[in-house]
């Protein structure tokens, strides 16, 4: 008897659990969800890594208040401007893998403002698995589907070989290369058009 209202309790706080955090898509492996201040050791692994800053700046995190700053910033960018990028978890695994999804800069980049960026970022030990295509696309989705938005754009360094993959498979176009903070980007383009003929 016991047993079996330890069960249902834990049953009930797991669907509670679900109702407090918005999820804003799922996929077939992932659910992409808001990011939560308990993603913090997920987020210091991610963004810890040299691996994974090789191509952003080279700048990885070295303690965890700079990830509590940064859980923060993204947010505040959900009550800003209702969008910010998501938590990637595994379905079966409930882990932690990255993030990705959708962020509406407000600071000019390459003659552009007040746009939508399609980013992605993973835990090393999840890269080559399609997980950053799928996430991708879905995020795409979201953002022509829901939010009916007109265009995404994406940036990504020139030497970032994986990076630029993945923003081509999921349909975005090359436009051109600009200079960010000193270093050469690749700037990408995909309106809801391109996107309805990929699908």
């Amino acid at each position: 008897m016991i047993n079996n209202h330890l069960i249902c309790g834990a049953i009930l706080t797991q669907d509670v659990k679900k109702q407090m955090m918005k999820i804003f898509v799922e996929t077939e492996r992932l659910i992409l969800r808001e990011i939560l201040p308990t993603d913090i050791d997920g987020m210091y692994e991610l963004d810890s890594d040299p691996e994974v800053h090789k191509y952003l700046g080279n700048k990885p995190i070295t303690n965890k208040d700079q990830i509590a700053d940064v859980i923060n910033f993204i947010r505040q960018q959900y009550i800003d401007n209702g969008i910010g990028r998501w938590a990637i978890i595994d379905k079966t695994t409930n882990e932690f893998i990255g993030w990705a999804g959708l962020k509406f800069v407000t600071i000019q980049t390459n003659n552009h403002i007040n746009y939508y960026d399609l980013g992605y970022r993973l835990i090393k030990k999840y890269w080559g698995k399609g997980i950053g295509v799928e996430a991708a696309f879905a995020s795409l989705k979201y953002a022509f589907d829901k939010l009916n938005v007109n265009e995404v754009y994406a940036i990504a360094d020139c030497e970032n070989n994986g990076s630029d993959k993945i923003l081509k498979k999921v349909g975005l176009k090359f436009i051109e290369t600009f200079d960010l903070d000193g270093i050469k980007h690749n700037w990408y383009k995909i309106d809801r058009k391109e996107f309805d003929n990929n699908v």
